[in-house]
């Protein structure tokens, strides 16, 4: 059985610009479908403003879907309440993309993880104050840090921190949104090996969220791109690198010069539409240097080959 699975999934924002104005919706997930299997990674990749987030959230319970289904185990993540949801709670959590703005600045370091220790288990608060300090030492720092204040740590170090607490809850997935976009590249290494490690001795899965492919390529058993609220491709890391099919992945694989890609460079045009007014057809086709009068009339759909999946007719 899957740990996480997403059916058609979708998360629209209602906006309205007057009183008399028609009422439009943001359409910042449409329809995607997802599945996560014990252990693995999956690294969700897309320019800021593409539904990436909010696709996290909504797959935590942060974020209502305006329909499709979020299961954990099987279960209905929405359509449970009371003690059953409570038990499911304990399955997942999130790691925040701010390090700065995640922990309760009031708290010191112990209780933001005791918060979760004494929700999850009957421990006495000694006990829980020792699985807090091996859970500072699994993360790299020293137990001597319990009684310190956010305030008294770098980036890296809060960001840590943030990762101890979501260990607390021993849960099965973990949603990590940008979790090293607001660090120094030099910490960044350290906190994406760090999770890798994770994933490798406590066998927690990740859906790793991300803008940077050279990042979310070192870490992902499979990438997922998304573009305007839509999956574009799928494929094992290594075969989404190496051979992207879609013309928005090369695009994305060209702007990282640190990449070792065989594709020729793609040049897109303009910028990310609104979400609020999303083109017709393809969600592509205004930037895309191939489009064709299909593309600008229809949807693509998500097809299947092997283990590769692309929503593109130029790749059909």
């Amino acid at each position: 059985m899957s740990l996480l699975e997403l059916k058609e999934l979708k998360v629209h924002f209602p906006q309205r610009s007057g009183w008399f104005a028609p009422e439009r919706s943001v359409k910042a997930v449409d329809n995607v479908s997802l599945v996560l299997n014990p252990g693995e990674i999956i690294g969700l990749v897309g320019e800021s403003g593409c539904g990436k987030s909010t696709l996290g959230r909504a797959a935590v319970r942060l974020e209502v879907p305006t329909s499709g289904k979020v299961l954990i185990d099987g279960k209905d993540l929405y359509g449970i309440s009371g003690r059953e949801l409570k038990d499911l709670q304990g399955r997942y959590q999130m790691i925040f993309q701010d390090p700065y703005g995640s922990l309760n600045p009031r708290l010191t370091v112990f209780s933001a993880i005791d918060e979760v220790l004494s929700l999850r288990n009957r421990y006495s608060p000694g006990e829980r104050r020792e699985q807090a300090a091996a859970l500072l030492q699994r993360v790299g720092l020293s137990a001597d840090v319990l009684g310190r204040f956010p305030h008294q740590f770098s980036g890296g170090q809060r960001q840590r921190i943030g990762i101890a607490r979501a260990l607390a809850a021993s849960p099965g997935f973990i949603v990590a949104d940008e979790p090293v976009s607001a660090l120094d590249v030099s910490v960044q290494a350290a906190i994406v090996n760090l999770l890798e490690d994770i994933r490798n001795t406590e066998g927690t899965a990740f859906l790793f969220i991300a803008h940077d492919l050279a990042v979310v390529e070192h870490i992902s058993d499979r990438i997922m791109v998304m573009y305007l609220g839509h999956i574009v491709e799928s494929a094992p890391a290594g075969e989404l690198v190496f051979s992207p099919r879609h013309p928005y992945t090369r695009a994305l694989l060209s702007a990282v010069p640190s990449l070792k890609k065989n594709n020729s460079p793609v040049m897109l045009k303009g910028e990310l539409p609104s979400p609020l007014d999303p083109p017709g057809g393809c969600p592509f086709h205004p930037r895309c240097p191939y489009a064709k009068d299909i593309c600008r009339a229809y949807m693509p759909e998500l097809k299947k080959n092997g283990d590769h999946e692309t929503a593109c007719f130029l790749c059909d």
